[in-house]
C-alpha cells in the first residue's frame, strides 16, 4: 500500500475512533455538568460560606488586653526596691460595648450572610437558564445544519437532472447554473451555520466548565412535544416575591439596613472598657522596716458621645438614606422581574402558536408543494425555477419549524428563571 494511502487510512481511523467516543451530551447532562464544575458557581457558593462564618464573629467581644506596666521606676538607679511607690504591674481590661450593639451586629452580619446564599442560589438559577438557552440555541444549529446538508444532497440531484434534460435536449442551460448557484449558497449557509456552531459551543462549554477543544455531540433532535399547559403569570407574579433568590437576597439588605439604624441609635450610648490591675511591690519600708505590701487596681471608663450633631446625628441620616436607597432597589427590582416574566410568557405563547401552525399547516403544505412540483418537472410541466424556489422555501421552513422549536424552550428557560423556579412545570422530564 502506498505510503499516503497508509496515510489517510491512520487519519480515517482514528476520526472514526474519536466520533464513535464522543459523548452525547443531553440537555441534563449539561445541566449537571454546569452545576458541577462552573468555576464562578463555585465561588459565590464560597463567598456564601465565608459570610455564614461573620454572624459568631459579630457577636463576639473584642478581645481582651494584658498590660505589663513598670510604675515609678526611678530614673537615678532603675531599682525597684528605691521608692515606696515603685512596683511592676500586671492588667487585664475588657471592651464592653453598650447593652444590645453586639446583638444589632450578629443581626446585621446574620442578614448579610443570607443575602449572599440568596446570591449565589440567583446564580445557580441564572447559569441554568443560561446552560439551557445555549444548549437549545446548539440544537437548533445541529439541525439547521442537517437539513442544509440534506438540501444539498436535494439539489445535487437536482443538478444531475437538469445536465441529463440539457444534454438531451429537453432543458435550458439556465436551469444548470441556477441550481449550481443555489448549490454554492447552500455551502456558504453551511459554513456560516458552523461559525455560529462554534461560537455557541464555546459558550455552552464555559458554562459547563469544559475545555473547548472537546467534542461533545448533541444527541439527534426529533420532533419534541411542546407542552401546552397555561402559563398563570398573576400567580408567577404573586409569588416571585417569595421564589425568587434576587429578591430574597435584597430583602435581607433591606432588613440588615433597619438593623443599621438600631446600631446607629445606639451610638448615642457610651461604651465601657472594665479592668483589673495588680502591683508587685520589692524591697521594705523604711518607715516600720516591714516588706511593702502590694497594690491592686480596678478601673471602669465608658465613651462620651458628645458630639452627637456631627457624628451620630449624621450616621443616623445616613443609614436611613442607605435603607430608603435598598427599598427602592427592591422595588425596582420587583418591576423588572414582573416585566420579564411577562416578557418570556409573551414569547412562550407567540412560539407554541408558531409552532402549532408549522405543524398543522405550512409544513405540510411546503413538502406537498415540493414534491408535486418535482412530479411536474420531470414530465415537463412545472419549469425549473418554481422548481428551485419550492425546494428552497422548504428548505427555509424547515429552518424556521426548528427555530421556532428552539424559542420555545429558550422562552421556558426565562420564564422559570425570572419566576425564582428550576424547572418551569412540575413534571418537567426534559432529556
Amino acid at each position: 500500500m502506498p505510503l499516503y494511502q497508509k496515510i489517510v487510512l491512520c487519519f480515517t481511523l482514528l476520526f472514526i475512533s474519536h466520533t464513535a467516543s464522543a459523548e452525547l451530551l443531553t440537555l441534563k447532562q449539561a445541566e449537571s455538568l454546569a452545576l458541577q464544575h462552573n468555576p464562578a458557581l463555585a465561588a459565590t457558593k464560597q463567598q456564601a460560606e465565608a459570610m455564614a462564618t461573620m454572624p459568631a464573629q459579630a457577636a463576639s467581644l473584642a478581645d481582651p488586653k494584658l498590660s505589663f506596666k513598670a510604675l515609678n521606676l526611678p530614673v537615678d538607679s532603675f531599682s525597684t526596691t528605691q521608692e515606696n511607690m515603685t512596683q511592676l504591674q500586671l492588667g487585664l481590661s475588657q471592651a464592653l460595648p453598650f447593652p444590645g450593639k453586639l446583638g444589632l451586629k450578629s443581626d446585621i452580619a446574620e442578614h448579610m450572610a443570607r443575602a449572599a446564599q440568596h446570591s449565589s442560589q440567583e446564580f445557580r438559577l441564572l447559569l441554568l437558564r443560561n446552560t439551557r438557552i445555549h444548549w437549545w440555541n446548539l440544537a437548533y444549529l445541529d439541525q439547521a445544519l442537517s437539513i442544509v446538508r440534506s438540501n444539498q444532497q436535494l439539489l445535487r440531484r437536482l443538478v444531475r437532472i437538469a445536465e441529463t434534460k440539457y444534454k438531451t435536449g429537453k432543458g435550458l442551460q439556465q436551469d444548470v447554473l441556477l441550481a449550481q448557484l443555489e448549490l454554492s449558497k447552500l455551502l456558504e449557509k453551511e459554513l456560516h451555520l458552523q461559525g455560529i456552531r462554534k461560537r455557541e459551543a464555546a459558550r455552552l462549554y464555559a458554562l459547563i466548565g469544559s475545555p473547548t477543544g472537546i467534542t461533545m455531540t448533541l444527541p439527534k433532535l426529533e420532533p419534541k412535544y411542546i407542552s401546552k399547559q397555561n402559563i398563570d403569570v398573576v400567580m408567577l407574579k404573586n409569588e416571585v416575591r417569595h421564589t425568587r433568590p434576587m429578591l430574597l437576597a435584597m430583602d435581607e439588605k433591606v432588613q440588615a439596613s433597619a438593623a443599621r439604624i438600631a446600631l446607629a441609635d445606639k451610638g448615642y450610648y457610651p461604651d465601657f472598657n472594665l479592668g483589673a490591675a495588680y502591683g508587685f511591690r520589692q524591697g521594705v519600708n523604711p518607715a516600720n522596716k516591714q516588706s511593702r505590701p502590694d497594690f491592686t487596681s480596678v478601673m471602669l471608663t465608658m465613651s462620651l458621645p458628645i458630639y452627637t450633631d456631627h457624628k451620630q446625628d449624621k450616621r443616623v441620616a445616613q443609614r436611613k438614606a442607605e435603607k430608603a436607597r435598598a427599598q427602592f432597589s427592591w422595588q425596582d427590582a420587583v418591576d423588572q422581574v414582573e416585566a420579564d416574566i411577562d416578557a418570556a410568557a409573551s414569547d412562550l405563547r407567540i412560539a407554541r402558536s408558531q409552532v402549532a401552525l408549522f405543524e398543522q399547516g405550512i409544513l405540510p403544505q411546503a413538502r406537498q408543494t415540493t414534491a408535486s412540483m418535482l412530479a411536474g418537472y420531470q414530465v415537463n410541466k412545472v419549469d425549473f425555477l418554481n422548481l428551485v424556489r419550492a425546494q428552497l422555501s422548504e428548505f427555509n421552513t424547515d429552518m424556521r419549524y426548528w427555530k421556532q422549536i428552539s424559542l420555545v424552550h429558550q422562552a421556558e428557560a426565562r420564564l422559570a428563571a425570572a419566576a425564582g423556579k428550576d424547572n418551569l412545570y412540575k413534571d418537567d422530564n426534559h432529556e
